[in-house]
């Protein structure tokens, strides 16, 4: 009797053991099937300077979560803060605080910071022009200097062309060169992209640019002697940058948070950030505030 008594001891336990390790793979399994199977879709609008960065990043993040629909538009900051404000979009993506952006409620939004953009003026090739003074900068485009050569270049007339009202990269440009002085009236365009093809192809043209959107087809221009570089920016010895905001209309939730949370990760901020011309958040040196304040971290 004992011996049976053993035996079915044994076996009891054996099965006891088994619908314990069936439970966790059952877990396991589970687990895995449910982050595998996140879906869902986003809407990404505004800032045409953020706007490689996020694309890229969303084809690179779809190919590990294919149920999960990522749309990138532009449109500026304005609209990107007005959309996500009122619901339209789950992301919006702003060069600049939306405290700053009359219309916005600030409260309503969590800020989510995802890089730094280092903006520089620009010119067409053949001004002669590759550093000005702050000052000189300023009275160009407050029409105060309209000729080339007054600041060293060819006798060829300025042509000053200003990003659209609503533009995050105009903000932080006119609060870095104009200081609360009015730009010059003259044309305006929407985008990044526009200004670099326009700037590009007319003659004694000058405009600004995000760092991502910059190459040989036009002149980078240097400040006081200073290099608009990524380095600089750091140290905020190049003082045109900001953050590059991707705010959401309360915590970001399910397929959102997780397309946010790659947005920290090593793979974008190691290594996407870097190549499209952009800088971590996490290799600045110094921090800014809403009023625009720049402090050491």
């Amino acid at each position: 009797m004992k011996k049976k008594n053993i035996i079915s001891a044994i076996l009891l336990f054996g099965a006891f053991i088994a619908v314990l390790t069936g439970c966790s793979n059952n877990s396991k399994s589970s687990s895995s099937s449910s982050d595998s199977s996140a879906s869902g879709k986003i809407t990404a609008v505004g800032s045409t300077a953020l706007q490689p960065l996020v694309e890229k990043a969303a084809s690179n993040f779809q190919k590990d979560n294919s149920k999960i629909s990522i749309t990138v538009q532009g449109g500026g900051s304005g609209t990107g803060l007005s959309q996500v404000q009122d619901g339209s979009v789950a992301l919006g993506n702003s060069d600049i605080f939306a405290e700053s952006k009359d219309g916005i409620d600030a409260k309503k939004l969590v800020d989510h910071k995802v890089a730094v953009v280092g903006m520089a003026p620009v010119v067409n090739k053949e001004t002669g022009v590759k550093n000005l003074t702050m000052d000189q900068l300023k009275k160009i485009f407050t029409g105060k200097i309209t000729n080339w050569k007054d600041v060293g270049g060819k006798d060829q007339e300025i042509t000053v062309v200003n990003r659209a009202e609503g533009s995050g990269t105009r903000a932080t440009f006119e609060d870095a060169v104009l200081g609360g002085d009015k730009a010059v009236k003259s044309q305006e365009q929407d985008s990044n992209g526009t200004v670099q093809k326009i700037v590009e192809s007319t003659p004694g043209a000058i405009s600004y640019l995000a760092f991502s959107y910059i190459n040989d087809k036009v002149q980078a221009v240097s400040i006081n002697d200073v290099k608009p570089t990524d380095t600089n920016v750091e140290t905020n010895d190049w003082p045109i940058w900001s953050y590059e905001h991707m705010y959401t209309k309360g915590e970001a939730k399910d397929a959102t948070a997780k397309f946010l949370k790659y947005m920290d990760s090593s793979a974008v901020q190691k290594g996407l950030v870097g190549k499209m011309g952009y800088i971590s958040i996490h290799d600045m040196k110094v921090q800014k505030d809403a009023k625009g304040t720049v402090s050491n971290k």
